[in-house]
């Protein structure tokens, strides 16, 4: 029996099914795992605090190793030449002399080596540190070179991590990526976009940074970026709008030389704050872009009157910061009636001055020197506080309506840009070449059933889907209207201009009194006593002739300018949607009221009348 069942056994044993190779993982999901292990070493450092100090750091190192794989291939391509090669960093700080060697530097000595402004180098030589060094590059080059982007990126960088054996885990993690493979890259870049959607839900306040990817697709989709363009975001964050418009170009790529202008001559940036411009450029290099050109510092420490021609741009696409101020000598650059603390509409200046003119001079290697056929354009993310607002707003928005076409506003729905703010946003589209005639809106409705979006209920691309059909064939619907701002305006002035035709008198008529008030004074101050009384009655009389006028010019002038500037009030709702309460007519609503009280004064009255009725009938019976 025993050798029976062995028998039996060995027989199920043969019989089994062959166990299937285990299948390679691909690309993706080794990177996955890769940048998965790494994000778990470092939750382990106790000098880190979330996504917010996690991704930074990641960043930082993989900045190098790609910089490192980059310069590899640099100098393979020169020594087929036959061409010297000049490094962007030289030994021992490239990452093959520090960080290539699982066993390399490590603890104490390799975080002495990254912060120190001294240290003892890899290669056992004394030196300035890691940081110290790159920082240090950014005078050794030409502005805007690959040194001065180094420099500028390692500027406003620590290292945080405590623990130098748990930095060496990761450089070893990050050492296993290889920059140079097309595929990984791309991988990459989707995995590295993830990360930072992630830190944007961890960032707090630093969330205004960050602009809703399908925002920046259907920005980028309806604006249509060309190939010989030039494309701005002065405040571009991690980047987001330039990678959109890098991706949205590439596709259109069919020769070196359209490829050497997409690289070197089409897109452009700048930011202020030393995080998101670490994050820009890695964000671009992994999409492609070799040599990303982002300016840092801040875009408006800039007089705009200085802006000329060759500094114009075809296409901006940006979401500037809104909510913030800035400081007196930032407004100092902008002109005296439009000078304010408000970001925003700082910004909506400086946009509105970097636009090429039609027919301009270009420099020589744009477009070969050809001028512009059609003005500069942009889309602008901008707060409904710049659509209603007066005073200096009103003034930049009246320069906007007449020197440039603000032929489309979108208006976005409650949430998109939550939690970092509920405030809701619009989408400005213009073109240089006004004044403006017809401006179409188009509001996004939110899905049936909602009540705004949300951090955990984003916006999706495909919401947009109704917008980009009407885009190019515009029809009055429940979500799209025109209003004749033409006619608004000419219908403005007309109302407005008898009322300032009277203001203009009535100041004249106050300077014309300006002359004999002075002449009257000085006979005074000779004429003798006895005279002087009646003198001074007749200047007191002068004066309040002259005050009278002012204060009728005053009062003509507010009764002109009540007719006109209210035309700049932008915030105009959708016609066609249902009225709620907060769009009823104040009148209306009153009315309705007294309606609903007199009704319910009625049926108190029904009701007393029944109770006396009842105690009737109870004290008769009694």
């Amino acid at each position: 029996m025993p050798a029976r069942k062995a028998s039996t056994a060995s027989a199920e044993k043969r019989t089994k099914a062959p166990r299937k190779p285990k299948a390679a993982l691909t690309t993706r999901e080794n990177l996955s795992a890769l940048i998965g292990t790494a994000r778990q070493i470092l939750r382990k450092d106790k000098g880190l605090n979330g996504d917010v100090d996690r991704l930074p750091l990641l960043t930082w190192v993989m900045f190098l190793k790609f910089l490192d794989d980059l310069e590899v291939v640099h100098e393979e391509e020169a020594d087929l030449d036959g061409k010297p090669y000049q490094p962007i960093i030289e030994a021992p700080y490239r990452w093959r002399d520090w960080a290539a060697r699982e066993d390399g530097i490590t603890g104490d000595e390799l975080l002495a080596f990254i912060a120190q402004d001294t240290t003892v180098r890899a290669d056992g030589s004394k030196g300035k540190g890691l940081f110290a060094y790159l920082r240090g590059l950014g005078g050794q080059g030409e502005k805007g070179s690959q040194r001065e982007v180094v420099a500028n990126v390692f500027k406003g960088i620590q290292n945080r991590m405590v623990s130098g054996y748990l930095l060496r885990d990761i450089v070893n993690k990050i050492n296993g990526i290889h920059f140079s493979a097309s595929e990984e890259m791309h991988t990459l870049s989707h995995l590295y976009e993830s990360m930072l959607r992630e830190m944007r839900d961890a960032a707090g306040d630093a969330g205004e940074i960050y602009t809703p990817r399908p925002v920046v697709r259907f920005m980028v989709q309806v604006m249509d970026p060309c190939l010989g363009e030039t494309v701005l975001d002065p405040a571009c964050g991690t980047g987001g709008f330039l990678v959109e418009a890098y991706d949205h170009i590439a596709p259109k790529v069919t020769s070196p030389d359209q490829r050497r202008a997409l690289q070197r001559e089409t897109l452009f940036g700048q930011e202020a704050k030393p995080l998101p411009y670490m994050l820009a450029q890695m964000n671009l290099l992994l999409h492609g872009l070799e040599a990303p050109r982002i300016a840092y510092g801040n875009t408006l420490d800039r007089r705009v009157n200085e802006i000329g021609h060759s500094e114009r741009v075809d296409l901006i696409l940006t979401n500037p910061p809104f909510g913030g101020e800035e400081e007196v000598g930032i407004k100092a650059n902008f002109p005296p009636n439009m000078q304010t603390a408000e970001t925003a509409l700082l910004f909506l200046q400086y946009i509105m001055r970097k636009l090429r003119f039609a027919g301009a001079p270009v420099p020589a290697h744009q477009r070969d020197g050809k001028p512009a056929a059609r003005g500069g354009r942009a889309a602008v993310v901008v707060p409904n506080g710049t659509l209603f607002g007066d005073g200096i707003s009103a003034v930049i928005k009246e320069e906007l309506l007449k020197e440039f076409r603000l032929h489309t506003i979108v208006r976005l729905p409650q949430g998109v840009f939550a939690p970092y703010t509920d405030i809701p946003a619009n989408l400005l589209f213009f073109e240089r070449g006004g004044p403006t005639d017809t401006i179409w809106y188009y509001e996004l409705p939110l899905p049936e059933g909602r009540k705004k979006y949300s951090k955990t209920a984003p916006l999706q691309f495909d919401e947009f889907g109704g917008a980009l059909a009407w885009w190019s064939d515009r029809q009055p619907g429940p979500q799209a209207w025109a209003v004749d701002f033409a006619a608004k305006r000419g219908a403005a002035v007309e109302a407005a201009t008898p009322h300032w035709q009277k203001a203009e008198a009535g100041r004249a008529a106050a300077l014309a009194l300006g002359k004999p008030l002075r002449e009257l004074e000085r006979t005074i101050s000779v004429a003798a006593n006895g005279k002087k009384a009646a003198l001074q009655e007749r200047l007191r009389e002068l004066k309040a002739q002259q005050q009278l006028h002012e204060q009728a010019a005053k009062a003509a002038q507010a009764e002109g300018d009540a007719l006109y500037w209210p035309i700049y009030n932008l915030d105009i709702k959708n016609p066609n949607a249902k009225a709620g309460l907060e769009h009823a007519d104040p009148k209306k609503l009153i009315a309705s009221m007294r309606g609903h009280e007199a009704e319910v004064i009625r049926l108190l009255g029904e009701i007393e009348a029944l109770v006396l009725n009842v105690k009737t009938v109870q004290e008769a019976a009694a």
